[in-house]
């Protein structure tokens, strides 16, 4: 038979559930009652998800129909509901995805019917996620990392525009996380109030277990998934980059497209993540401390041995008022530029609305040029424009010399 987990205080409920299903289950009795699977495995403490739970709130119904909503959605874990007010709680519990709803008091026959009756509508999600092929072996996903040298020349507003627009080809078929450790803005770009963060993610059940990992992931309404950035520096201290490679190397298990934001520059979390990264998006703009810390940076990469083949530059705010020109960046980094972002006062605004201009439909030409990103990165194709050098995502780092 299918298990059963008992969430209840009481033993005439346990009981009554086990003359009902026999051993095939266990109960737990937290003090608080658990309104999120996280919160739920964090008391189950390594226990595996049952396939029907049985729910007694003790008064706390609201945290029971949470739990229940997570459980149906994400696991297709059915819920029972023990409660003797069926006739108010109708509606909200079937909304809920609860099953059915058994009084505390109710013969055994009664509560053995509604547990059948689950079990037949519950057992593990077969989702297959894009990272998993028809014949069960898993596929890596990509991870695509967006650096810079510097802060402020539009790193996060690619990131986000980039997650997007990959998630809007196939919803949740790709997760940005926000690895700004200490003053990421993700978050902020995506206008979203995350539950957990990183730090929450990097430690406890989702560190080691990629079921318990999904739950703590939000979820954009673009079908984007979101690991925000710390918004406490001593939490965010606490992530090791050993932890950070942990945890890209999970979601690339799980999603087609892992995409990091990084801090600027190259700190110990980004060579982390660059040593992970099958495809590279260096960001810089049209300034000349922009370009020659472009420079810098790949140079230094190249020394290291992690300069990717696979990798692109995107050059932003141009304007011919500048100074400087393409070819004059081409000629100090010595390779070409392969996206070209004009300066644009759609740009700030869609920053400050919290609306990445992919999410918003905009045909302006910033809007323009992230989209043939976004094509080549998912379509593995050479970059458009006569004369631009072909990015080669077929290969991963180049040789040292």
């Amino acid at each position: 038979m299918s298990p059963v987990l008992v969430i209840s205080h009481s033993p005439q409920v346990v009981g009554l559930v086990q003359q009902a299903w026999g051993p095939d289950g266990f109960a737990i009795a937290p003090e608080r009652f658990p309104d999120t699977v996280p919160a739920l495995l964090a008391l189950l403490q390594g226990a595996p998800l049952p396939s029907v739970a049985v729910l007694d709130p003790r008064g706390d119904t609201q945290a029971a129909l949470s739990l229940a909503v997570e459980l149906d959605r994400n696991f297709n874990i059915a819920s029972v509901l023990v409660s003797d007010q069926a006739a108010a709680l109708g509606l909200a519990a079937m909304r809920a995805g609860v099953r059915d709803i058994v009084a505390p008091d109710a013969p055994v026959e009664e509560m053995k019917y509604a547990l059948e009756r689950a079990a037949t509508h519950s057992g593990p999600r077969v989702q297959q996620p894009p990272g998993v092929t028809p014949g069960g072996a898993t596929q890596r996903g990509k991870v695509v990392t967006v650096a810079s040298p510097k802060g402020g020349v539009g790193k996060t507003t690619v990131s986000t525009n980039l997650a997007v627009g990959l998630a809007q080809k196939l919803p949740q078929s790709t997760v940005l996380v926000d690895l700004d450790i200490h003053f990421g803005d993700v978050a902020s770009a995506l206008n979203v109030t995350p539950e957990y963060t990183l730090p929450d993610m990097a430690h406890g059940p989702a560190s080691h277990d990629p079921l318990a990992l999904k739950t703590y992931l939000h979820l954009h309404q673009t079908g984007l998934y979101v690991v925000p950035g710390s918004d406490s520096p001593a939490a965010a201290d606490a992530v090791t980059s050993k932890e950070v490679v942990n945890l890209l190397d999970t979601l690339a298990g799980q999603f087609k497209y892992v995409v990091v934001d990084t801090a600027p520059g190259l700190s110990e979390h980004t060579l982390a993540v660059l040593d992970q990264t099958d495809i590279l998006v260096m960001v810089t703009s049209l300034d000349v401390p922009g370009v020659r810390g472009l420079r810098k940076e790949l140079d230094t990469l190249r020394d290291i041995g992690l300069l990717l083949e696979s990798r692109a530059v995107v050059l932003n705010f141009m304007h011919p008022t500048r100074g400087i020109s393409v070819s004059d960046v081409e000629a100090s980094i010595g390779r070409k530029v392969d996206f070209q972002l004009p300066q644009s006062n759609s740009v700030p605004i869609s920053v400050n609305q919290g609306i990445p201009l992919l999410q918003a439909g905009s045909r302006d030409p910033v809007a323009k040029q992230l989209r043939l990103l976004v094509d080549v990165i998912d379509n593995n194709e050479k970059v458009g424009s006569k004369g631009r050098r072909f990015l080669d995502f077929g290969h991963k780092k180049e040789a040292t010399s």
